[in-house]
């Protein structure tokens, strides 16, 4: 997955610049701390009366795809359960992205114990228990134990470059698995 490359790629640039290549988000996503404070990233979704709501998460990209954390009595999780088009926004280093797609709950164990050591690197004491996180604590507003992790392997991603080379593009991804 990390591979992934846009099926078809424009340039949403008023100014002329050309299409920026994937690479350049990509590179991005790979170099970013996992801290939601270095690296500010919301999901938003909508309820079934398509009100929209957002929320702050610990956004964690690997393998092609955005991870967050959620508890399950959170608005965000009854949400994608009964709509789970969504979109995650993430503020980078030289680049805002906007990760449009479909939010799964992850229950393959390796892919959960992966994610929770990663988590742990960085000071989060999680455990795998079940198909769900458990710890001594988390965010503010996520609820209470046990967590799902959910998964968003991006369709379309929208890119505006805050540094030289400029450019706003448009990448779309042909996703078999969704």
């Amino acid at each position: 997955m990390t591979n992934r490359q846009p099926t078809d790629v424009k340039t949403l640039d008023q100014y002329g610049n050309p299409p920026l290549e994937w690479k350049r988000a990509l590179d991005l996503l790979d170099a970013q701390p996992r801290s939601g404070v270095d690296f500010p990233t919301f999901v938003n979704t909508v309820d079934k009366t398509c009100r929209p709501h957002s929320a702050a998460i610990a956004g964690y990209w690997l393998d092609g795809a955005m991870y967050f954390v959620s508890g399950a009595s959170t608005r965000k999780s009854g949400n994608i359960a009964e709509n789970p088009a969504c979109t995650i926004t993430a503020h980078l280093k030289g680049m805002d992205l906007v990760l449009e797609g479909e939010a799964s709950r992850v229950t393959d164990s390796g892919t959960l114990q992966s994610l929770a050591s990663r988590y742990r690197e960085l000071g989060w004491p999680v455990e795998v228990e079940g198909i769900a996180f458990m710890a001594p604590y988390t965010a503010p507003s996520g609820g209470p134990p046990p967590w799902n992790i959910c998964r968003l392997e991006p369709r379309t991603v929208y890119g505006v470059a805050g540094e030289e080379p400029g450019g706003a593009p448009r990448w779309r991804f042909s996703n078999e698995s969704q």
